[in-house]
């Protein structure tokens, strides 16, 4: 069993560490690999995840201002994502079913689900200070 676990510790490590080496290595402005939201492609509007991808590749490289260019959402959000990737991964190495009950609240699902809803439309209204939100070039 623990050879098991080391293993899908390690497989875990390894998806992490590369996705990291990804974004650090290979600018999405620059590659034709990484996968062009399909919202934006199809309407011409920004969908809340459009320039996660580039906003990855400035944080990966700190450079948190163009990160926030690209997608302001992502990088505000990246604590609430780290924290909750990091119960899981406490869950799924120890076998345990810890749960943070803030995320399992309706008042917090709701909150953020309207926030992301706010932040599509408002991204997409072409007049400042929205346009701010919408992702740009550096």
């Amino acid at each position: 069993m623990a050879i098991k676990k080391l293993l899908n510790i390690g497989v875990i490590v390894a998806f992490l560490v590369g996705g990291l080496l990804l974004f650090y290595a290979f600018n999405p402005t620059e590659q034709s690999f990484f996968i062009p939201c399909p919202f934006h492609y199809l309407t011409g509007l920004h969908c809340p995840g459009c320039g996660s991808q580039r906003a990855l590749h400035q944080l990966v490289h700190f450079n948190i201002y163009g990160a926030f260019r690209y997608n302001p959402l992502l990088v505000l959000s990246l604590p609430i994502l780290i924290y909750a990737v990091g119960i899981t991964i406490y869950n799924f190495i120890n076998q345990t079913k810890y749960r943070v009950s803030f995320f399992y609240n309706n008042t917090f699902i709701y909150t953020y689900f309207g926030i992301v809803v706010a932040f599509w439309v408002l991204r997409n209204i072409p007049l400042e200070p929205f346009s701010y939100l919408a992702p740009t070039t550096l």
